[in-house]
């Protein structure tokens, strides 16, 4: 439909670093398919690096946000990020004569692509629910369903107890259990790089204010990639958009199938 624009969020995904590390006898040797743009990069490169050194993943700029060094096997390389998130290095020297994979996720994964007339008009930094547990967002189809504007968000009303009673403002209502996208202005550092909300959807005063502005209620709003709690159950919003045309067609009352679940 024109007019209508098209919200997508990306939850995580994966980029840059994914390669093979072989380490042998005074010679490692490193088969890399990277992206130039992200500047992954792993140091056990070239034919003369010495055996029993750590695995290092460096990114050239923004911060990692996940680093998985796996053997043949598929055992776990154990690690850790810097602090200033630029580097991930191995907690125990990689033994000779393993080859290890490595993939590593960056920092320019969390964004929301704004689409209309089927043509990408806006890309925003976003830092969505926390993965993993009650504080993941819902992915999946879901619709804009309000321009609530300036409110009250209290965690207790969802039953996450005083994780947070704040005043938000350019709320945009997707679920009826309280999932938003709105300004976060408290969370800036992590727009962009990290998923650290509640459930919600948040990024700056500004990108709020003009999404806010031209967003329309009905706006197909999707949510993809990995971390999430799963789709919304049907009814905690407009979830109808989650099923196959199949499985819409087979709740016809003509259908005989059972108008639930």
């Amino acid at each position: 439909m024109a007019g209508t624009a098209l919200l997508a969020l990306a939850l995580t995904a994966c980029g840059g670093g994914s390669g093979t590390v072989g380490s042998g006898s005074g010679q490692a040797e490193t088969k890399q398919e990277q992206k130039a743009d992200m500047a992954i990069s792993v140091n056990l490169t070239g034919n003369q690096v010495k055996a029993g050194e750590p695995v290092k993943v460096t990114l050239s700029e923004g911060k990692l946000s996940l680093v998985k060094v796996t053997d043949g096997k598929g055992g776990e390389l154990p690690g850790r990020i810097s602090a200033d998130g630029r580097t991930w290095t191995s907690e125990r020297n990689a033994p000779p004569g393993t080859d290890y994979k490595v993939e590593a996720q960056n920092t320019d994964t969390r964004k929301m692509t704004v689409t209309e007339d089927g043509q990408t008009v806006k890309t925003i930094p976003v830092s969505a629910g926390t993965p993993g547990g009650q504080k993941a967002s819902w992915s999946g189809k879901m619709v804009l369903m309000s321009k609530e504007g300036t409110i009250r968000m209290d965690s207790r009303s969802v039953g996450l107890g005083d994780a947070y009673d704040k005043t938000v403002d350019y709320s945009m209502r997707l679920t009826w259990s309280g999932m938003y996208a709105h300004a976060a202005p408290w969370n800036s550092g992590n727009f962009g790089s990290a998923n650290t909300s509640s459930g919600c959807v948040g990024m700056s005063d500004a990108n709020a204010r003009a999404l806010y502005a031209e967003v329309q209620v009905g706006d197909p709003f999707e949510v993809v990639g990995e971390g999430s709690k799963g789709n919304a159950d049907m009814g905690n919003g407009y979830g109808e958009w989650n099923l196959s045309w199949d499985r819409w067609k087979a709740k016809s009352a003509l259908s005989g199938a059972p108008l639930n679940g």
